[in-house]
């Protein structure tokens, strides 16, 4: 932990010793508590648990003259802790851990000096991830203050904000946050964020890889009395405080409606809308404003067979792009599970993306096989990226573990326009990327 991270924390002890003081103030009135009564709160609590082990290999074209491929062996190990409540205070801590095996034959983001081989995003390294006393003295309402995840939607869609569950080394927030579902259907969420600890380490030396130092606000608001659609509103207001990464710097204000209904007794259908419109805020140098829309729409059919389930969707994803700095970005989301798992849109290029993409699911013998397909174009000036296929099968067993193999290729168009304006950025060049991997969660 650096001098102003120490110095941001030991200005928050004092807002965290009061915030103690009027929780117990706000307590229904109970004699003092006797000793028993705070080991209540300790035994009271719950451990968890997470291991996974995961290989993954990647191909990748853009600098295939000067990089070799990565074979990637590590192990990410998560130990936690939740305490019960006592007067409506509770705490959370979880320590994280990264072990490279086999040797480190990958570059992982800038912090174990390999240049030579392409980049698998896992360093290694011993992190807390989570930190945070937690208020629930008021009815329907949390209040958490410290490192904390923070997820928006149900994993892994966590478009805007999100912990980037794919990565062994979780992100996590140093943040206020506050929820309350006090009005029916309805429930608000609030954090101000002043540092992300991203997922290349606590200690890589590439300025803002390590963490993004802002003065952050996250709205979202979510409605779940209407039977056709739950609805969400949201609102991100972003100030990075680096030069680095002050042009990440935006307001985003935005809608989403998504749903189900039963068409026949094996066959139901799903669908979502989604608009949002993201403009430059607070020191951003840049002028920004674009916007991001989604249409998906699908059907799920329940079968007898071998086959228990199959899922068929189709959906269009665009994030705006100008050309140049002016493109939709989500610096705070989980981006694997979006416009391909080969990761080559992670950040939005210039010009924009339109993802066009095609899901097939099927559910046999409890696994689960999907099959992705997508097809990527600019926003801007009209041009093809290339398209990509995606594969996963996943099998849980005894009820706490999980195996899986996933694959990724992305294919590059190299028409004049994406070599000329996206050979750095990489949209330019052919990857290909497996998987394999086991975990356990108790």
């Amino acid at each position: 932990m650096d001098i102003n991270r120490a110095t941001r924390w030991s200005c928050l002890l004092p807002a965290i010793a009061g915030l103690v003081q009027v929780a117990i103030a706000a307590a229904e009135p109970a004699p003092p508590p006797e000793p028993a009564g705070f080991t209540q709160f300790l035994h009271s609590g719950s451990f968890d648990a997470y291991l996974r082990y995961r290989f993954e290999f990647v191909d990748d074209a853009q600098n295939a003259a000067l990089q070799s491929d990565a074979y990637a062996h590590t192990v990410r190990t998560a130990l936690g802790y939740k305490t019960g409540l006592f007067h409506g205070l509770g705490a959370r801590f979880q320590i994280e851990d990264v072990r490279a095996l086999a040797g480190e034959k990958y570059n992982d983001g800038g912090a174990n000096g390999v240049t030579d081989r392409a980049v698998v995003a896992d360093p290694e390294g011993v992190e807390i991830n989570e930190a945070y006393l937690r208020f629930e003295g008021v009815p329907h309402a949390v209040l958490r203050v410290g490192r904390q995840e923070i997820e928006h939607r149900q994993a892994p869609l966590h478009r805007f904000v999100g912990n980037i569950l794919w990565r062994q080394n979780w992100q996590s927030f140093d943040a206020a946050r506050a929820t309350t579902t006090a009005l029916p259907d309805t429930t608000l969420d609030y954090a101000y964020v002043w540092n992300v600890n991203r997922v290349f380490g606590e200690h890589n030396p590439v300025p803002d890889r390590d963490d993004f130092r802002m003065d952050s606000h996250l709205f979202n608001v979510v409605y779940a009395g209407f039977d056709l659609a739950r609805i969400e509103a949201y609102a991100y207001l972003l100030d990075f405080e680096s030069d680095v990464s002050k042009k990440f710097s935006t307001s985003t204000f935005g809608v989403r409606a998504e749903g189900t209904h039963a068409l026949a007794p094996r066959f139901k259908a799903l669908y979502v809308a989604e608009f949002a419109r993201q403009d430059d805020f607070a020191s951003n140098p840049n002028d920004i404003g674009v916007a991001y829309w989604l249409a998906e729409g699908g059907l799920v059919v329940d079968l007898d067979g071998p086959v228990e389930a199959v899922t068929l969707k189709a959906a269009f994803e665009s994030l705006g792009g100008k050309g140049g700095v002016e493109a939709f970005q989500t610096p705070l989301g989980t981006n694997h599970p979006f416009q391909g798992w080969a990761d080559r849109f992670l950040v939005t290029p210039g010009d924009g993306v339109h993802d066009l993409q095609f899901t097939l699911k099927a559910v046999t013998a409890g696994a689960t096989l999907s099959v992705v397909y997508h097809d990527f174009s600019s926003d801007h000036d009209d041009y093809d990226y290339g398209s990509e296929w995606d594969l996963q099968l996943e099998k849980p067993f005894l009820k706490n573990y999980a195996v899986g193999l996933k694959y990724a290729r992305y294919d590059a168009d190299r028409n004049a326009l994406n070599v000329a304006r996206n050979s750095v950025s990489g949209q330019a060049f052919d990857i290909e990327k497996f998987w394999a991997y086991v975990q356990a969660k108790f």
